[in-house]
């Protein structure tokens, strides 16, 4: 059943091809069709398109379906084109002439579109909680493991001392930059679309106010050609987004892999964590934040896929926007896991000591020797020239005296401070 069929058959080869994989992706929007049909049913009986019986039956029977849906026994068969289709069959299969009035003042476009801005507010929702979980976690590390110091490194060279505490919560508060970008795409799709039709509107007189105040939309997109156009747009803020905190992500999975390896020898982490190999019994791999890093780059890509899908696309509705879905929801899938399991597995870490007397970090200290010398009234470029001529010539000592103490530094974490700037969803 197709929701644009007029009787006519189409080549086999064509309906397999434009179909795609929609049926098992639409799997993650039914519930939300639902309710945008129950929504635009209720504006429909306000406006008299409709009776109020006729609503009563229509609520009845879109009930009935979201229960399967939640359930686990809703499924779209091959004979559907989308979940859209299989919804209005079941609708019409229970209710006759009712349910066939339910696609009354809409077009299948503002219907996809819809449904996929519902999804996409409650996801991008549930990602911000989950952040939120993650960077709480951190924090939480970042206070417990405080005192422990650890390498820092530009250009991976032994630089100036750091510590656990500065390492946890600096991937904290770069978090929150990513929330920034999460909570613009938010508002990007907290925007009603539904009652631009196929994009030119209806001549029904539709109430779109009473659909947006039913669907919880904060204001709805009030130019039909707009809301049309909004399809691709949003896609693209969306993947930006994901691409941002995925960025975090695998760059503090990076982190990982590198401090866990016999080489560093940082942190470690339970055997019932790693992975081993085939052949090399002593192997104790770090295969999730492998994978955590893998993933998280891969969906960096999107941005990039979703913006040459719809570039220099006119306006009005184009079927290239059906190719947006499929890897727009599956990212959005994976970076709820991708911060479940990060979560899950850094909550575990074993942080190790570390001895900053080694003789291969003693140059951590040079710039504490130099800040040393401008105390005692060096100027600043003649100290930087004395240390660096001890260090040259084999003299230098490192002076292991000196205590970080402003904000943002070791001995000055703010960590309450940056708790406070974590934004809230709105």
């Amino acid at each position: 059943m197709k929701l644009w069929d007029k009787g006519i058959s189409i080549d086999k080869k064509i309906e397999q091809f434009t179909v795609g994989n929609d049926r098992e992706i639409d799997m993650h929007i039914a519930k939300y069709d639902v309710q945008a049909s129950l929504a635009h049913a209720i504006m429909l009986a306000s406006i008299g398109i409709i009776s109020s019986e006729e609503l009563q039956q229509l609520k009845e029977g879109l009930q009935a379906i979201e229960e399967t849906i939640e359930n686990g026994t809703f499924v779209i068969e091959d004979s559907f084109e989308d979940v859209h289709s299989k919804i209005e069959f079941e609708l019409t299969k229970t209710l006759g002439d009712v349910g066939k009035k339910i696609h009354t003042a809409r077009s299948r476009n503002d219907q996809v579109l819809v449904a996929l801005q519902l999804y996409y507010k409650d996801s991008l929702r549930l990602v911000n909680e989950k952040t939120e979980t993650f960077f709480n976690t951190l924090l939480v590390l970042a206070e417990t493991h405080k005192d422990a110091l650890l390498p820092g490194y530009t250009h991976l060279q032994v630089a100036m001392p750091s510590s656990f505490g500065l390492w946890f919560s600096a991937y904290a508060e770069v978090l929150i930059d990513d929330v920034y970008l999460l909570n613009a795409a938010l508002k990007t799709v907290d925007q009603n679309p539904l009652g631009s039709a196929a994009g030119y509107g209806s001549s029904f007189p539709i109430d779109r106010g009473l659909t947006t105040k039913e669907l919880h939309f904060s204001t709805l997109k009030y130019n039909v050609v707009a809301a049309q156009m909004s399809r691709g747009k949003s896609e693209r803020t969306i993947a930006l987004a994901l691409g941002s905190i995925c960025n975090t992500l695998a760059r503090f999975a990076m982190d990982i892999c590198v401090y866990n390896s016999q080489n560093f020898g940082f942190i470690a982490f339970p055997d019932e964590l790693t992975t081993g190999s085939s052949i090399m019994p002593h192997k104790k791999n770090p295969d999730v934040f492998e994978l955590i890093r893998g993933k998280a780059n891969k969906i960096q890509a999107l941005h990039t896929e979703m913006v040459l899908i719809t570039n220099n696309l006119p306006s009005g509705y184009h079927r290239d926007f059906q190719l947006l879905k499929e890897n727009i929801i599956a990212a959005m899938e994976d970076v709820k896991d991708l911060l479940d399991i990060f979560n899950y597995a850094i909550q575990q870490v074993i942080v190790k000591e570390i001895d900053l007397n080694d003789t291969k970090y003693q140059y951590l200290f040079t710039v504490d020797n130099i800040n040393t010398l401008v105390v005692e009234g060096m100027p600043f470029r003649e100290a930087y020239q004395k240390i660096g001529g001890e260090v040259e010539n084999g003299t230098y000592k490192p002076d292991t005296s000196k205590k970080h103490t402003h904000v943002g530094s070791i001995g000055n974490l703010c960590l309450e401070e940056i708790k406070n700037k974590f934004p809230l969803v709105k």
